[in-house]
């Protein structure tokens, strides 16, 4: 026969669960608590924010213009996950199908092969050299959904044949995209860890 000790914590499963369904913890549980909703839409503002503050960087081609937003999905997939750089490489260049629909097309598919496939592989190896793995494979499927994309795309209302595209890949598109998403990876690199850390306590 088994005496129950007074001082024994009794469940309480009804106040648990009335306390989780108003968590606001954004660990690893994947509850869509206030707070991780909060920061998502931080995260897509930022992505918004700054995918309109471009400038050229590869002189052959000016109309060619880099915007920091691709780090800021990079970043968000560190933090939370790959479901959260796909949310946030869609709803941040939502914007942009109102004025540039082909161009937002084209941003969010090229957003999602950089964010998606490097969250997946840094949710495995969590280190710098997880991380580092992540942006290199993200970075490299990047620039060949940005070229397939460009190819595809871009004859349809740039008043470009698809051959003129083709001409373009070597001399212009694949070291324009090469520098792009090397300047993303060295920048992601160096603030990651500091963000997520911020942003998950």
């Amino acid at each position: 026969m088994s005496v129950s000790n007074p001082n024994q914590q009794q469940p309480s499963d009804g106040r648990d669960r009335l306390r989780d369904a108003h968590s606001t913890s954004i660990g690893g549980s994947g509850r869509w608590s206030t707070k991780r909703i909060a920061i998502y839409a931080l995260f897509v503002a930022l992505t918004m924010v700054l995918s309109f503050f471009s400038f050229p960087i590869f002189p052959a081609a000016p109309w060619l213009k880099y915007d920091p937003s691709g780090i800021v999905v990079l970043v968000c997939g560190f933090a939370f996950g790959p479901a959260a750089a796909a949310i946030v490489s869609v709803l941040g260049f939502l914007p942009h199908l109102f004025t540039n629909p082909f161009g937002a097309i084209i941003s969010m598919v090229v957003a999602l092969a950089l964010s998606v496939p490097a969250a997946l592989i840094y949710r495995r190896m969590r280190s710098r050299a997880g991380a580092l793995v992540g942006i290199v494979c993200g970075a490299v499927l990047a620039v060949l959904a940005a070229i397939a994309c460009n190819v595809v795309i871009t004859p349809l209302y740039a008043h470009m044949s698809m051959n003129a595209v083709l001409a373009m890949i070597v001399p212009i598109l694949l070291p324009f995209n090469l520098t792009k998403f090397a300047i993303h990876g060295v920048v992601t690199f160096l603030i990651y860890k500091p963000i997520s850390v911020l942003v998950n306590k």
